[in-house]
């Protein structure tokens, strides 16, 4: 069974532990080349496959702390081309006898590179190739509190600052590379040419990381790995994520998959009725669709923590969909017996991990600090027997959308906003009842309906109302009212790791207020959040 790294010229990241190590990998991706984060003490020779190239990332870390991660030194005799970045760079250094030292003052902000020009005498021209195309000067980000204070032995200078005299290196016969700044992120203008000319130009990789080729390949994978007989089961929400693993599992073995949604009684208005008619009868897929609102309500019931709502969510999903997993398993067993038309024996639970999960998880230090808890069905493996299949692990959001639309399903459910696992319970500050849940879907389904009247709903990263556990005094037919409140929320964002608040229209903004107001029995006034993230989250709870 073909692997990826067969399939695709792959690049290495070495996580060092720095905020920035996934735009790496989303840089080199966009250049058409597939790339994949490890964290820094990942041991070669525990790798079945051979990179084409290696990208050490940043770090907080100084390398000459006690505690300060260090690579493999096996990377510099693997014979292919380096590239060190800020830590990156030091560690490079380190490890190849130069020495780094604490800065006079840490550099953090633009800075102008001036690029060592190409063919100086005494240097070999080749090796410049990393700034070929690139003019005299760059303006790029730095953040570093060390720098190089005397370069390894057989490296020259191909950059240097006004502050960092050994801004750029290059090794005089190898393919070895270090900069002090970041051309990972967007603050470097032409940070993502720097990283082309590594991945194209140095380490000759194909630009073939498209969803086009990744499609067919996948597929074929699947059909290999389930073979003719096994079938599938999984959780669907109507998200982006699991609808296309859904139609791309469908793709790949027909109704040996069985896709089942809970409706949970937090979900969208309408959501459980448009998720079936759109996977079952728009795509095609096998879809059981389980009302299980009454359950998931009885035990919210008087909850107000959020976590304690995320796990009573997550923990009664498990619940509900393990008697339904049972059910279907019965009556595989049934046909097992009976050799009639038997479907085979379901042996594989379908999960939508991606690619920033796998992320999150697999950093030297460990997992980041809980911020709060994300729902997932991981807690379903040990118990059901079952193996994983993850078809989209090693994609972006940006990559699940466009495989979606290869796999034709429709723009406004590709195009769809993230939502929460636990749903509008944690969207509803207080207690969680129907009454409730009803006012937040209202309110919600209006924003949301102007938002796509206004041309705005791609402009947006994320939008969603909130219901505050206050009230406040309005006037309403000349009457005092004392009702409860929205909060909305839109955000732009990259990767969810900082966003910004949308900048509204201000008539747009008085439309769903006028709106929500007269049309939400319940709530009489309306506010928008113009918090950024960080200090705030994206959601509220």
């Amino acid at each position: 069974m073909a692997e990826i790294h067969d399939q695709f010229d792959t690049i290495l990241i070495l996580d060092f532990g720095s905020q920035y190590s996934h735009l790496i990998t989303r840089r080199c991706r966009e250049h058409n080349v597939y790339a994949e984060l490890m964290p820094c003490t990942q041991k070669l020779k525990d790798l079945n496959w051979k990179p084409k190239g290696i990208i050490l990332s940043g770090s907080p870390y100084s390398v000459y702390d006690d505690d300060a991660p260090h690579v493999d030194p096996e990377v510099f005799n693997l014979g292919v081309p380096i590239l060190g970045i800020c830590y990156g760079l030091q560690e490079m250094a380190w490890q190849l006898k130069g020495e780094v030292t604490k800065c006079d003052h840490r550099e953090y902000g633009f800075a102008k590179i001036q690029v060592s020009k190409i063919g100086t005498e005494g240097q070999n021209s080749s090796v410049d190739a990393l700034f070929q195309g690139l003019g005299d000067e760059m303006e790029v980000w730095m953040s570093h509190g060390d720098q190089l204070s005397a370069i390894p032995p057989d490296f020259h200078v191909i950059g240097r600052t006004k502050t960092a005299p050994f801004a750029a290196l290059a090794h005089n016969t190898k393919p070895f590379y270090g900069i002090q700044f970041h051309p990972e992120v967007t603050h470097s203008p032409r940070g993502k040419e720097v990283i082309g000319r590594f991945i194209l130009n140095i380490c000759s990789c194909k630009t073939n990381w498209t969803m086009q080729e990744f499609i067919g390949k996948e597929i074929q994978r699947i059909k290999d790995i389930c073979g003719p007989r096994g079938r599938v089961i999984g959780a669907v929400s109507g998200g982006v994520d699991s609808t296309v693993a859904a139609k791309l599992m469908h793709e790949a073995i027909g109704d040996r998959f069985h896709a089942i949604m809970v409706d949970n009684g937090v979900l969208r208005l309408n959501e459980a009725t448009q998720v079936n008619t759109m996977l079952n009868k728009d795509l095609g897929v096998n879809l059981t669709v389980v009302d299980a609102s009454s359950l998931f309500l009885s035990r919210l019931e008087g909850v107000e923590d959020p976590e304690q709502k995320r796990k009573i969510i997550g923990n009664t999903f498990i619940n509900v969909f393990e008697e339904e997993a049972a059910k279907l398993e019965a009556e595989a067993e049934e046909e097992e017996k009976s050799g009639a038309a038997s479907k085979g024996k379901i042996e594989w639970l379908l999960q939508g991990t991606l690619y920033p999960d796998v992320i999150e998880s697999i950093s030297f230090k460990g997992p980041s600090a809980t911020i709060k808890t994300h729902h997932n069905v991981g807690g379903l493996l040990k118990d059901m027997k079952l193996k994983l299949i993850e078809p989209l692990r090693e994609l972006f959001k940006d990559e699940v959308r466009a495989l979606g639309r290869l796999l034709s399903i429709p723009a406004p459910l590709v195009q769809r906003h993230p939502f929460p696992g636990p749903g509008l319970a944690i969207r509803i500050l207080g207690v969680v009842t129907r009454e409730q849940v009803k006012i937040l879907q209202q309110a919600d389904n209006i924003y949301i309906e102007e938002i796509r009247n206004a041309g705005l709903y791609d402009q947006i990263s994320q939008a969603f109302a909130v219901l505050l556990p206050v009230k406040a005094v309005g006037v309403m037919g000349d009457k005092r009212t004392y009702e409860q409140v929205i909060a909305l929320r839109a955000v732009q964002s990259e990767d969810f790791m900082t966003a910004d608040w949308f900048v509204f229209p201000s008539d747009v903004l008085r439309r769903i207020s006028s709106r929500i107001t007269n049309e939400v029995a319940g709530v009489n006034r309306v506010t928008y959040d113009i918090s950024s993230k960080p200090p705030g989250t994206v959601e509220w709870l």
